[in-house]
């Protein structure tokens, strides 16, 4: 069945393409587009009046497809209220543990590379609110005036459907409503939609089978698990209700068997077919890293060779990702692989795009290298900073892996702020085994701008001392000047720090004392959290 009419409307205009910045690939640039213009004040105010599960937690069972989760009814009434603006365009829904925001990303740049006007909403953002919503061909936050004139539109109907629904419309829910109400407006060819949590019971999940392109499910990891149900096989269950009826999903994986067995079940029941981007057909390799506009990038291999469901063929070589780290190769296959199923549909995607889409992805805060102007900026002159919002075991995981290969041989010293909802000691023992750390200085950052879900630095080092005695490792842990001083180089230093900003700094002379000739790096991690209040730090000095 082919079913763009929509985008066939896009690709016959006659006018040249507009030169596109994706993602923007320079730190300053991206601080340029949010300090242009001031934020949409008013917007902001009305969200935050509502309940914001992102600043108080999401309750036990709420992302699970049962009595006690989220009510999907009161968004599709509010919805309804709005026009059905989602039935305005076709859309790629994608959910998953990690990796969907990159996913994300990854697609609406081949997209945006191909000419089509793109709809992207993701969450959550780093510098301002604006980044979750972008429009059109640039890649760009939606602007202050646009966002700003369509909720003085939409606002009188808002506030009714709020007064209906008894005060119970929540912040992502009108978040998520106006984002999906700017693509109408703005008339995008296709939309790219990140759900929030879970899937089923997600504001997101109001797309029908006949305005989806594509589901993408990415990753099934155990995140949030109260929320979506207490276990992996819920969390899977829970992911696998953006699946719909007749329309294709993209599988990133690899998961585990039992877990791959719900997923390709719910495809069945809903005669989607599937598409592995861990297909045996689907090859990837990092052949080293190269400097690029003055920061790394990897050289990569994609081949994809796909036979069922789908006949997927593109052969990629020298692409060089922006997005560091095995895991983002993944992502980038698993983006390759829902353009392809696009274009097998009628899409038109070429090999070449898919190409410059990938490589022009760029986000803030995942596998980002600041620049030696920025180290300088931040004063610390001559230090290589690492930052990335990794917060689960398995994207530590990924990030050791990505610390590795770039710094083999690197001391490392860690700056970490997390929320309160993870698994500290899971997180923990990645790092203490899988890289060379001098010391790790524990701190606090706001998280979705409150201290309500931060966990206290000092409970933190309490998990880091229990994780380094579990795995037998020695560390030094009472936080006095004479440990952190120690040359001892056979033991890790555990700190606790104010603020990001002096764990940064005492960061920095730990590993001048402490490094001697080896190369060293500071990682900044635990959440995007932290890392977007050294970005603002940046943006401000």
């Amino acid at each position: 069945m082919r079913f763009w009419p929509l985008l066939n409307r896009t690709t016959k205009r006659n006018h040249p393409k507009k030169p596109v910045i994706h993602s923007l690939t320079i730190t300053r640039f991206f601080f340029s587009k949010y300090t242009e213009e001031p934020e949409p004040k008013e917007f902001i105010d009305y969200l935050d009046s509502l309940k914001n599960y992102e600043k108080l937690g999401v309750p036990k069972d709420a992302g699970t497809d049962s009595d006690d989760g989220l009510d999907l009814g009161r968004m599709r009434r509010l919805m309804d209220r709005l026009g059905n603006p989602q039935s305005k365009f076709k859309a790629v829904h994608v959910a998953g543990t990690k990796g969907k925001g990159s996913t994300a990303a990854f697609l609406s740049n081949i997209l945006r590379a191909e000419g089509y006007s793109v709809g992207c909403y993701t969450s959550p953002h780093m510098m301002s609110i604006r980044e979750r919503i972008s429009l059109g061909q640039s890649g760009n936050p939606v602007s202050t005036k646009t966002l700003n004139k369509l909720f003085h539109m939409i606002k009188p109907k808002l506030d009714e459907a709020i007064q209906l629904e008894n005060g119970s419309l929540t912040h992502f829910e009108v978040l998520t409503a106006t984002a999906l109400t700017l693509m109408a407006e703005e008339k995008v060819d296709i939309a790219v939609i990140e759900a929030g949590l879970g899937g089923a019971r997600d504001a997101t999940n109001i797309l029908c089978s006949s305005e989806l392109a594509a589901s993408v499910i990415t990753t099934i990891g155990e995140e949030h698990l109260a929320a979506l149900g207490g276990s992996l096989e819920s969390i899977a269950v829970a992911k696998s209700g953006i699946i719909k009826h007749g329309r294709p999903v993209v599988l990133g994986g690899p998961f585990l068997p039992h877990v791959d067995c719900i997923l390709r079940d719910k495809a069945s029941v809903m005669c989607s077919p599937v598409v592995s981007a861990s297909d045996a057909g689907i090859r990837t390799s990092i052949k080293g890293l190269v400097i690029l506009d003055g920061r790394p990038c990897q050289l990569s291999d994609i081949m994809i060779q796909v036979e069922r469901d789908f006949p997927l063929f593109i052969e990629l070589s020298d692409v060089k990702l922006r997005m560091l780290g095995r895991h983002q190769l993944h992502n980038a296959s698993t983006a390759a692989c829902v353009a392809l199923c696009l274009r097998d549909q009628g899409c038109r995607i070429s090999d070449k795009s898919i190409r410059a889409g990938l490589e022009n992805t760029f986000l803030l805060g995942r596998s980002q290298f600041l620049s030696s102007k920025e180290a300088e900026v931040l004063g610390l002159p001559g230090a290589t900073i690492l930052l990335d919002g990794a917060h689960t075991k398995d994207s530590a995981k990924a990030l050791v892996d990505t610390v590795r290969m770039a710094f083999p041989d690197a001391r490392v010293a860690l700056v970490v702020a997390m929320a309160s909802d993870k698994d500290h000691l899971a997180f923990a023992k990645e790092f203490f085994s899988g890289l060379q750390l001098e010391a790790v200085f524990l701190t606090e950052a706001d998280i979705a701008g409150a201290k309500s879900r931060t966990t206290p630095a000092s409970l933190l080092r309490d998990y880091w001392i229990q994780a380094s005695e579990e795995l037998g490792i020695d560390t030094l842990h009472d936080g006095t000047e004479k440990n952190r001083d120690s040359l001892e180089e056979n033991k890790i230093i555990l700190v606790t720090e104010k603020s990001p900003d002096v764990a940064m700094r005492a960061a920095n002379e730990t590993l001048g004392r402490r490094a001697g000739n080896h190369s060293s790096v500071i990682v900044v991690t635990g959440s995007l959290h932290i890392v977007s209040s050294l970005l603002a730090s940046l943006q401000s000095a």
